[in-house]
């Protein structure tokens, strides 16, 4: 039996996990997530959060900020890992607060959470480094695939108006929330198609309807498509995160569209603040914005640098 408790002390410290631990740990976090549907409805009050890219130390900052689980119920929306140094222990500490407090911990699928992707920008040379195997890599790779397409919030006051989350955006291919319950879910991301654009796809505020991505998967989508896709599913809003944001967070479409960004001072040179979105029962808005705590001049853990990526 895994003492979660120890690990989460462990991670925090960045201290190495026994391998067989790991093992272990994406084992039961795959049985938990079977159980979870494409689409997760989660009830208000809940705190969203955006992109981490394996920045322990500024996730643990935000941890300060807005309370730790299972004070505040938690939806992330992805791109737990690549980049930063820390993605493994950034990763593995959302694991366990997720396996620990199941109920309060939501996490979803980011473009990042792919075997292709972290190949290359970082995930998997961390894990070769830290473990001299890719089995660690393997283990956590397995979990990517369980994990949920997006989320539904919901008040427990009813009502009609809901909040959808995605990580990236949405898709040309998919109309309604019920056609995105419908996707098979457990697999690698597929270059293209539904579940593709809906971690890949992001807002553009200078086009009618649907434009080609730059990033070469996914598409642009524009207020148009964004208004249909808030009506015809009865939401107020979509949440999402996969864009830098300088100021941490960015409304577009008259409010019918947030993107939330976590991760301060990107890549450890963007100079970005960071933000959270709290939702209370009304589902009123709140958002909370917080610098990195590596700043210039702090020592971080030598890298070998990675390949450009569209930002």
């Amino acid at each position: 039996m895994l003492d979660l408790d120890h690990i989460i002390e462990d991670v925090r410290n960045c201290k190495l996990i026994p391998e067989y631990q790991i093992e272990e740990l994406c084992r039961l976090a795959q049985e938990l997530l079977l159980q979870e549907s494409n689409i997760q409805l989660i009830d208000t009050p809940v705190t969203i959060c955006g992109d981490i890219h394996g920045q322990l130390h500024d996730l643990i900052t935000l941890f300060k900020i807005a309370k730790e689980p299972p004070q505040t119920k938690y939806l992330f929306l992805g791109d737990f890992v690549d980049r930063g140094f820390y993605s493994l222990e950034t990763f593995l500490l959302l694991l366990c607060y997720k396996l620990r407090y199941s109920d309060r911990v939501y996490l979803i699928r980011g473009n990042h959470e792919s075997r292709q992707i972290t190949s290359v920008y970082g995930f998997y040379d961390e894990c070769m480094r830290k473990y001299g195997s890719a089995n660690v890599w393997r283990y956590c790779c397995e979990v990517f695939d369980y994990l949920a397409l997006g989320a539904c919030i919901v008040s427990p006051l009813g009502g009609e108006d809901a909040v959808f989350c995605v990580h990236g955006g949405l898709s040309p291919a998919v109309a309604s929330i019920d056609a995105i319950r419908l996707i098979d879910r457990k697999q690698e991301v597929p270059h293209e198609g539904s579940m593709c654009d809906l971690l890949w796809s992001d807002p553009e505020e200078n086009i009618p309807a649907w434009a080609v991505s730059p990033r070469g998967a996914g598409y642009l989508f524009g207020y148009t498509e964004t208004e249909k896709f808030l009506y015809k599913n009865r939401i107020s809003l979509i949440a999402r995160a996969h864009q830098l944001v300088m100021e941490g967070y960015k409304e577009l479409f008259d409010g019918g569209l947030v993107t939330v960004w976590s991760a301060p001072n990107y890549c450890y040179r963007c100079g970005n603040v960071a933000a959270v979105l709290s939702l209370d029962d009304q589902l009123n808005r709140t958002y909370t914005t917080f610098d990195s705590v590596i700043q210039g001049g702090t020592e971080v853990p030598s890298k070998k640098p990675v390949a450009d990526y569209f930002l």
